[in-house]
């Protein structure tokens, strides 16, 4: 396909989008120089680049609140990343924003995720508190930037700018950008961005719901004390009132997430009309998020939020199984640390490059929880084949 081709397919990629959208024909382009694909814009290609990493594919052994051994109905990062994903492509096109980059931005929002959640990126952050700590969107761009091995022409997946902006820049109330010089630290992100911090929030809200009332460690009498749920059962309890149990839950969750979808359509549009966003730069010139909840809905979701704090996050079984991770990890690090032969030679080559703890640091991270405890069980159970 020719060069005049290819430019007729980003116009009329871009010509559906709104006037604040990131469009396909501004992309800051990627690191490493070479020709666009023939029939995908630049962030179909960064999407797919994504989809065929071995880092997206291990997220599938990667903890969302339970372990993976603990049962196969509960999500895993990689689960929850395709609802981000299904969830962000839905407010981005009743917004008129570029779709194709918010789900590349979805896609690779949890690349740089340690096994076992939020107590394996602590433990990794302590014990590299002298090499600048960890954090979990900076890993995700060592992943694409670096980590991964799939081209000869360059390290990484050699992503566009923006899907690498949106990674920097992914921020929730669990996540804490600590935002590069090379990403304009005094702008806000793009709204792209910020649609997949929304989408993020929502999935991870009401799918910890479900799968914390299928564990048993959520009650859903206790949840009827919360003004949002009983209003939602309430409701769904009206139009089926012969309706089970198990798919009681089911509707409630899907009616949850429909409510919170809406709100931040509707709210976002006020608010993009409010601040008068005329392209791109309008929209990171804004010191707030753009892309949100009401004030009203925020209210609503606040009870709910605390109750799983409460009852589920801090349930006995989730503080016992990360307090636990975190001395796997821990002694996986020291282990690997004083005696780094112990590593595949592959990963040693990377010392040429990088200290041996950011090294071990790299190796760790990218474990998935099924191999972190195999490789535990290898170096500490004298009766475990190495």
């Amino acid at each position: 396909m020719s060069k005049l081709s290819n430019e007729t397919l980003i116009a009329s990629s871009d010509s559906t989008l709104a006037a604040y959208a990131s469009k396909n024909q501004a992309s800051r382009g990627r690191i490493y120089k070479e020709p666009e694909h023939a029939y995908r814009t630049i962030y179909q290609r960064d999407r797919d680049r994504i989809i065929h990493s071995a880092s997206f594919r291990r997220l599938e052994y990667k903890t969302q609140v339970f372990v993976n051994h603990e049962g196969d109905y509960y999500r895993t990062r990689l689960t929850h990343t395709l609802e981000v994903a299904q969830i962000g492509r839905t407010i981005a096109k009743a917004l008129n924003l570029n779709e194709e980059l918010v789900e590349a931005i979805a896609l690779a929002h949890d690349l740089g995720h340690t096994p076992f959640g939020h107590a394996g990126e602590d433990t990794l952050d302590d014990l590299m508190k002298e090499e600048g700590g960890f954090n979990h969107n900076l890993q995700g761009l060592r992943v694409v930037d670096q980590l991964e091995e799939r081209y000869p022409d360059f390290p990484g997946l050699n992503l566009s700018w923006e899907v690498r902006e949106g990674i920097a820049k992914h921020s929730t109330i669990y996540d804490f950008p600590k935002t590069l010089s090379e990403f304009e630290p005094g702008k806000g992100p793009s709204l792209e961005t910020q649609v997949v911090d929304a989408a993020d929030e929502i999935a991870y809200d009401n799918h910890d719901l479900d799968d914390g009332l299928t564990s048993g460690l959520l009650k859903a009498d206790s949840l009827r004390k919360i003004d949002f749920w009983r209003e939602i059962e309430d409701g769904i309890n009206k139009r089926y009132p012969e309706i089970g149990k198990e798919l009681q839950k089911y509707q409630i969750i899907n009616s949850l997430i429909n409510f919170l979808v809406t709100d931040i359509i509707n709210e976002s549009k006020k608010r993009l009309k409010k601040f008068n966003i005329k392209n791109v730069n309008d929209a990171k010139e804004i010191k707030e998020k753009i892309i949100t909840f009401s004030n009203e809905v925020q209210k609503k979701r606040g009870p709910l939020r605390e109750f799983l704090f409460k009852n589920l996050y801090n349930h006995y079984r989730v503080i016992r199984m990360s307090d636990k991770a975190k001395r796997f990890i821990k002694d996986l690090f020291n282990v690997y640390l004083e005696k780094p032969q112990q590593l595949p030679i592959r990963t040693q080559e990377h010392f040429k490059n990088e200290s041996i703890k950011r090294v071990v640091c790299d190796y760790i991270a990218g474990m998935t929880d099924r191999f972190a405890l195999n490789e535990y069980k290898k170096l500490f159970d004298p009766y475990e084949k190495v």
